[in-house]
């Protein structure tokens, strides 16, 4: 094999790296990140407060060589490339193929990196709307019947992004992921699409952890177990608007705005109160029995309220972090602002571990027990069905 030489490696380029949750899960699980990547300034000044090696600035504007260079490695050597490029894609020069090709969009430099530097593996994440989303084109007025032919042919934008990794050589699994299933305390959805160079026997994460199960340490972990030990310690803290704040005192724990008095219901929701959908977030006091919902960029949005479960707060920058699972002694750079983003825009770090550990169990070879014959009885079937249902188990 071309890069034999560079089997026993473990080192990762992060790119896209935030708040580096995905990295911290990565060397968690036994990997080394040399390098990490991203534009915004105060990520930047975050990973570099942690100890970090950062290549900071426009992915666009970005030699593969300078990632090479920072982590001392060769083409070829690296383990894994990992990040989540932005897939808010736009139109390009040239065929312009409207707002929703990621041919477009930031991925393309994610694949320029891949196709230089040839890792053995690489890990992408994203929203789980890239499954199903599809390639929007550019306004008939502006078409010409080159374009309208070339368009119809694109399908979906995961089409698309396939694509482009089967132009690089990489076999590819995908799939939507759960972070509550791996011990996270919080449901969290992502799209993750794993490759492989060599065409090594890669499979998405198998859950670890399970709605019910008869040792506790399986279970679900709940908001409480993350932060309930934080109540007069949470440390810093955004505010509630006076106005929304009169509302969220008169809901109780686990609530939202169904238990406002009826008469308070429409003043409370404004112009929400006509719209549809079932505007679960509208002040929501969490549950300290339950994992948190997914955690957004703020937690004082009117329709993504996330209110402490026992006091009139939202959520501190402390017990966001802990959701994450980041680690107590992580330094987040930055206004307060910043540091609710860039822990709201993480990896959580229990999934990111499960990538890892899957990776080093494909390049060490030992993910399966290899038996004589699988037995095929009910109560095998049942305890099959019971991990591949872990990926959706429970009503979230």
């Amino acid at each position: 094999m071309e890069y034999e030489r560079y089997s026993s490696n473990r080192d990762v380029i992060s790119l896209f790296s935030g708040a580096m949750g995905l990295d911290i899960g990565l060397t968690q699980a036994g990997l080394t990140v040399k390098v990490g990547q991203d534009f915004e300034k105060s990520c930047v000044e975050t990973m570099r407060a942690n100890g970090h090696n950062v290549v900071p600035g426009n992915i666009q504007e970005i030699e593969p060589q300078q990632l090479l260079d920072m982590a001392e490695l060769s083409v070829g050597e690296p383990f894994l490339i990992c990040g989540g490029p932005p897939c808010q894609p736009f139109s390009t020069a040239g065929k312009r193929l409207g707002i929703n090709d990621p041919r477009g969009s930031l991925f393309m430099d994610f694949i320029r990196m891949i196709s230089y530097i040839r890792p053995r593996f690489f890990v992408m994440e994203n929203v789980k709307g890239i499954m199903s989303a599809p390639l929007k084109h550019t306004p008939i007025a502006d078409r010409d019947k080159d374009n309208m032919e070339y368009e119809n042919q694109l399908g979906t934008v995961l089409d698309v992004v396939l694509s482009e990794f089967n132009k690089l050589g990489y076999k590819t699994v995908y799939g939507v992921l759960d972070a509550v299933n791996y011990g996270v305390p919080q449901f969290r959805e992502r799209f993750v699409l794993i490759g492989s160079r060599d065409h090594e026997d890669i499979y998405l994460p198998m859950p670890s952890h399970f709605q019910m199960h008869q040792n506790k340490d399986l279970r679900w972990n709940t908001l409480y177990d993350a932060i309930g030990d934080l109540e007069n310690d949470y440390g810093e803290c955004t505010s509630f608007s006076e106005e929304r704040m009169q509302y969220l005192k008169m809901i109780p724990q686990g609530g939202n705005w169904r238990n406002l008095p009826e008469e308070a219901i429409k003043a409370a929701m404004g112009g929400a109160y006509e719209s549809g959908g079932g505007k679960v977030g509208f002040y929501r006091r969490l549950d300290y029995k339950q994992p948190a919902p997914t955690l957004v960029t703020s937690p004082v949005q009117k329709a993504s309220m996330l209110c402490h479960p026992t006091q009139n707060r939202p959520l501190s920058v402390k017990e966001y972090a802990r959701i994450q699972q980041f680690p107590d002694d992580w330094i987040f750079k930055g206004t307060t602002v910043a540091k609710y983003r860039q822990i709201g825009n993480a990896v959580p770090v229990g999934l990111a571990r499960a990538l890892g550990q899957t990776l080093l169990s494909v390049a060490n070879n030992d993910a399966i027990i290899k038996t004589k014959r699988v037995r095929g009885t009910d109560v095998h079937n049942r305890i099959k069905n019971a991990i591949e249902m872990g990926y959706n188990y429970g009503d979230k």
